[in-house]
Order: structure tokens, then sequence, then C-alpha cells
């Protein structure tokens, strides 16, 4: 099904849109900002002691704020650049209104719904008496959120986002109470239309319906008015910080979570997003590489409050009476999973943290699947360290990238991994999606977490952890497979590879943590 059909726009029609309008706005915004502090250049006597002293006030500031360390550098060097307006810019960061109505709102959200769902004492118990370290796992994600670690829960692995969409549609038409979805992005095609078509009747059988998708979407994929397109089939429709015209800090914090809830006993996370590439229905780089997990049971009201908990971020009497519901468990289902959410927000950064714990807990292996590799120095350390000791880290990544600058710093990190004995492989057949952790087959995280800067630092994200779950013989069985159909890349590939990527990835190192 499709509402509707984007035409072509003309020049006209480019130049008068709203989203041209709103980036020359923003252009217009940041433009009259810089050249405010260029003024004083111009006017203001003994300007050079003043921008000296400034300038060392704003490194001795930064040295001594709870920040990552290769922002600060990547600060520091713009500080260095443009003193005034660098810092000025660093400041605006920090106290912009924006940012700090949506943390506080995100804050309430988080408050309201910290006890809502049990601690699993049970299950707690089990784990502390096996040694495992996933209870003092979960009491560090229970910090940032109430995301329990749960048995009786049955999971299924999807190697291809081909794959996948036949199990989401049969779910769907399942449905009997609701279905959430929140997906980073939603384009309309065969993938989106074959949803959508299910989506549209259930609406009318009285089903719940809600979708929520990133702002992001209105800039090339969807019209501004898509929500009233889907109001007008029954669906209730939301855009995470739509694109406008006010220079905002907000804008870097992106809703790049997927998940598909349905009536609380089924969900879906991954990669996967509502797009024909995902399903190989097109092919822009070549064939698309994307993994999913599907849960039945108990583990889903996470997922369910996941969802709820980013939908009545703008709502004025927030409602998370769905999720009071439990699952049903599956009986015989074996293993622990931990659904968990990740926040820009908060000073926890939890998919980096549950990464560099799975770094640390490794005896024989860890593997990566990845599209994007823009390293902080935490987890490059990381990586390097558990190589260095013994482990097999090894990373899959694009064969065909999608974005050259990103393909580019992915490239800057290189050899610095394997000269310590990581091994990075590129998936010859075209792009890989997937955010997948495998190690020592008992542990793996499924999810929206890239190993980029961006991901693990300004997107809210969400992730299924998984201990000892049967399906973590399939995902080793995907990595098996994939890593033939991967070159690997050695030292000698690198030195005759591209020169122009490892050149530009140089230069973009230094300001990645912005991008």
């Amino acid at each position: 099904m499709r509402l509707t059909t984007r035409k072509k726009r003309g020049i006209f029609g480019f130049l008068f849109n709203r989203i041209t309008f709103s980036a020359i706005l923003l252009s217009m915004q940041l433009v009259l900002y810089l050249s405010f502090f260029h003024w004083f250049d111009e006017v203001l006597p003994n300007y050079e002691l003043i921008q000296i002293i400034f300038t060392v006030g704003m490194t001795i500031y930064l040295f001594n704020k709870q920040m990552d360390s290769s922002a600060k550098l990547t600060w520091l060097v713009l500080i260095a650049i443009f003193p005034v307006s660098g810092a000025a810019l660093l400041l605006y960061n920090e106290v912009n209104p924006g940012r700090r109505r949506l943390k506080k709102r995100s804050e309430a959200m988080i408050s309201q719904t910290m006890t809502l769902l049990p601690k699993q004492r049970k299950v707690l118990k089990t784990l502390e008496e096996s040694g495992s370290g996933l209870d003092d796992l979960n009491r560090f994600i229970r910090r940032t959120g109430c995301f329990p670690v749960y048995s009786g829960t049955e999971v299924q692995y999807y190697a291809l986002g081909d794959l996948c969409l036949p199990a989401m549609l049969e779910e769907l038409e399942r449905a009997k109470r609701f279905i959430y979805l929140e997906f980073f992005i939603i384009a309309e095609g065969e993938m989106w239309g074959a949803i959508l078509e299910v989506l549209a009747r259930k609406a009318k059988e009285g089903v719940d319906v809600r979708v929520l998708y990133d702002g992001t979407c209105e800039v090339k994929r969807l019209p501004h008015d898509y929500p009233a397109r889907l109001a007008a089939l029954g669906i209730h429709a939301k855009v995470f910080s739509p694109i406008t015209a006010a220079f905002s800090t907000q804008f870097n914090y992106r809703d790049h979570r997927k998940i598909l809830v349905i009536d609380g006993q089924v969900a879906f996370n991954g990669g996967i997003n509502l797009a024909d590439e995902y399903v190989n229905r097109i092919s822009p780089f070549g064939h698309w590489k994307d993994t999913a997990v599907r849960l039945r049971g108990s583990a889903v009201q996470s997922f369910t409050l996941m969802f709820l908990q980013m939908w009545n971020m703008t709502e004025h009497e927030p409602d998370f009476s769905p999720c009071l519901a439990p699952a049903a468990p599956q009986e015989n289902a074996e293993g622990f999973v931990m659904p968990f959410g990740e926040s820009p927000l908060d000073e926890d950064k939890v998919g980096e943290s549950i990464y560099i714990d799975t770094l640390a807990r490794a005896n024989d292996y860890v593997y990566f699947m990845t599209p994007y590799l823009i390293l902080d120095g935490e987890l490059e350390t990381a990586l390097r360290f558990a190589a260095q000791r013994g482990v097999d880290v090894r990373i899959i990544l694009p064969g065909i990238p999608d974005k050259f600058f990103a393909y580019a710093l992915a490239k800057s990190h290189y050899l610095s991994l394997m000269d310590a004995g990581v091994r990075l492989y590129e998936y010859a057949p075209g792009f890989v999606h997937a955010k997948v952790c495998l190690s020592d087959g008992c542990r793996a995280v499924v999810g929206t977490i890239n190993l980029d800067y961006r991901s693990l630092y300004h997107h809210f994200e969400c992730a299924t952890y998984l201990y000892r779950t049967p399906c973590i013989a399939a995902i080793e069985a995907d990595f098996t497979e994939t890593f033939f159909q991967c070159r690997e890349v050695t030292r000698e590939s690198f030195k005759h590879g591209n020169l122009l990527y490892r050149i530009v990835g140089g230069c973009l190192k230094v300001i990645a943590p912005l991008m």
C-alpha cells in the first residue's frame, strides 16, 4: 500500500520546499552567530589578550569536565583554531535550552517507569550463583532505566532482512490489542507497503496502531504531513524531533531505535529499518546484510516500555498501562535475555560499556558486525587489549560503503587495530548494516548500536543482550558463513588500497566526535 507517490520536483520546488527553506534559515543563523564573534576582532581593544585568557580558561574547563577524551580533543582543536566562536559553540552546546528540555522530559519518563517492571529476583539469584557476571551488568543497566534480565523468552535470529520480513508480517496478522512501531527510517516501497496494508486493516479492526519515526525521514524519505496521512487510515503517528528552522543541538540526538511490539507478547529488534534496501528489493550498495531477532515471552515487556517511554515524551498525560500486563513466559525457553535502551542525554554510555564488558570477559573470541567504525579512545583500547591478551577479535565491515567520509574514518583505525592483532574483514558482496556482537558461544548482542561515535554517544539506541540462549548457535553459524564471503584486510592490502581514503580519514579523525 502507498499513501502517495511523491512526484519529482523541479528547481522551483526544490528551492521553495520546507526542508530547503529550513536549511537556508539554519545556515543564516550560523553565519550570523559566527559573524558576531568576528565583530569583536574589529571593535574590542586588547582583543588578542582577552582571546588568550578566554582560550586558556576554556581549556582548563574542558580538562575538568566529565566528557569523553576524544570529544575533549576535538573541542580543544576547534577552540585553538576559532578561539571565541569555538568556545561559544561549546558553551551553547552545554546550556542549549532545547537539549535541556529534552533531557528533563527523558528523565521524567525514566523516573515514572523505574520500578514499573519487576526485578526478576529469582533470575538474578540464578545468575549470581552461576558466576556469569550478567547480574552485575544488569545492576549497571538498571541505573539507566527499568531493564530487567529475563528467563522464559524464546528468541529467533534472522541473518537477513529478507528472512525477517515474512515473520514480521505473520506476527502483525495475529495482532489483537496493539501494534507499536519505532524505526529510524520508514520509506515508501514494497517493504513498507506490505506492512502498511496490514496496519491499516488492523486499525480498522480496532487494534491500537502507533508509528514513531525519526525526523530525518522528512529530508528525503517521507512528506512532512505523513502522520496526518497515516491518521486517515486510523494509525496514530509521530515524528521524533522533526526538522525545523530553529538552530539547536537537539537535532544531534536522533531516534535510531528499531522496535516492533505486538500485543506485548512478541517483539522484533535489530538493524533493519522499514525500507526496500533492508530486504534487498533494491541494491544501492550491493547485497544488503542486516540482522534482527524476534522475542516471544517475558522479555517483550522491556521493549513495550521502551516504546512507550519515547512515545510519551510529547504526551501531556503519559500512559504506561499497556506494559503493565506481563508477557506470557515461554516455559521451555532456555537462557537469559536482557533488552536495554541507550539515551544520549545521560552520562552512562550503556552500549559502549556493554561492548567493553564483553571484550573484558571474553576468553576465546569476540566477533562484531558493524557498518561503521569510528572509535573513541576507550573502545579502541578495549579492542586492542582483548586481542593482545590472546582473544580472537574480528570485525566485519562493509565491502561497498554507503558513506565516503564514514568509510574513510574507519580506515583511520585499521593499522592501530591490526598491529594489536585485531582481524578486519570487508563484506565483498556489498554493505553490512548489521549490529551484532558474539563472544565465546555464550554471549551475544543484537540491536541498533554501531561501533561508531554517533551511535555510541549521540543517538537513542536499543539492543537485545543474550546469554546462553539456543539462538546463539545460529548467530555463530551466520558469522562463520559471512567470514567466507569477506576479504580479510592485511597490512599489504591496506598499503595498496585507496590513498584518498587514508588521507581524508586522517584529517577527519580530529573532528570525528562531531560527525
